[in-house]
């Protein structure tokens, strides 16, 4: 019996050692897809690799590894290839673009749950302080954080945006501010800027702050520039979309989109995916101009 209970016990552990391994090797893949030039092959793929990591995290619930893959594999997918038709689709069907927006906003809360799970496997009791004091419970967080941090209240304000009939879920934005501010302190490069990308949409409906919302998203928007050396799209587009079209500068939300649509996929493999993504919303934005903007013109040559 003795025995019977030692191997079973040494192969639960195997199982479990094997089921991380698989897992290291799924979370550290995604250079596969990001090089990518086919987005189109990449939305087909997706679902079975964010699947295969829900089963493996079934078994190995604290990987933090796979957690982080889900958080951010969740997120992206849901921008690019739900929310995106969805923005795209609505002119012709409004009903069924508001059905896409409630299942991309159900991905985004799936990818906030995985990421809080790996804060909370770092932090115990971090989910239900950020409830109390946002601000308290990430002040010990530390730079190996920050891609929990930012990807967690990246999907976590994603679902709030789409969710503007729910005011449980929008009175949970201080806890997304407060995640994101503390990763930009910790770490303004990460991800060449990505933070500051996020920002240049945030501040200008950011409440309490001081100063003009405007020159603090072109504050980030230039501190993004310089951190990807011009070579990524979203800081680019996030300004047309966020800031020019607020302040109904026509001139440069058409030079800022130009600007993204001339940046080269290939020269920079590893960002190849998201460029082309951006790029895609980058040419529906331009073809949105006359809606976008009081005059009535659009921009030519989209």
């Amino acid at each position: 019996m003795a025995l019977s209970l030692a191997m079973l016990g040494a192969g639960c552990s195997l199982k479990r050692l094997a089921v991380n391994r698989v897992g290291d090797a799924l979370a550290g893949g995604g250079t596969t897809f990001a090089a990518d030039d086919d987005p189109e092959l990449v939305r087909a793929a997706v679902p079975f690799s964010l699947k295969l990591m829900e089963s493996l995290l079934a078994e190995s619930p604290r990987h933090q590894g796979l957690l982080l893959a889900a958080c951010s594999g969740f997120t992206e997918y849901a921008y690019a290839f739900v929310q995106q038709d969805a923005d795209e689709l609505e002119d012709q069907d409004f009903t069924a673009a508001e059905e896409m927006r409630a299942r991309a906003r159900r991905l985004y809360l799936r990818a906030r749950n995985y990421g809080l799970r790996g804060l909370e496997a770092r932090h115990r009791g971090l989910a239900q302080a950020l409830r109390a004091d946002a601000r308290g419970a990430v002040g010990g967080a530390t730079v190996k954080d920050v891609p929990f941090l930012y990807w967690t209240a990246l999907s976590w304000a994603a679902a709030i945006s789409l969710s503007k009939d729910n005011p449980d879920l929008i009175a949970e934005l201080p806890q997304v501010e407060a995640m994101m501010d503390r990763a930009l302190a910790l770490d303004e490069t990460f991800e060449h800027g990505a933070l500051h990308t996020y920002f240049i949409t945030y501040e200008m409906g950011r409440s309490g702050a001081a100063g003009d919302p405007a020159a603090r998203a072109r504050a980030h928007f230039e501190r993004a520039l310089a951190l990807s050396g011009g070579q990524l799209a979203g800081p680019l587009v996030s300004y047309a979309e966020a800031v020019c079209v607020q302040q109904q500068d026509l001139k440069e939300f058409t030079a800022r989109l130009r600007q993204a649509l001339a940046i080269d996929p290939g020269a920079k493999p590893e960002w190849r995916l998201a460029n082309l993504v951006m790029q895609r919303r980058a040419r529906w934005l331009l073809g949105r101009a006359d809606q976008l903007f009081l005059r009535a013109d659009p921009p030519p040559g989209n």
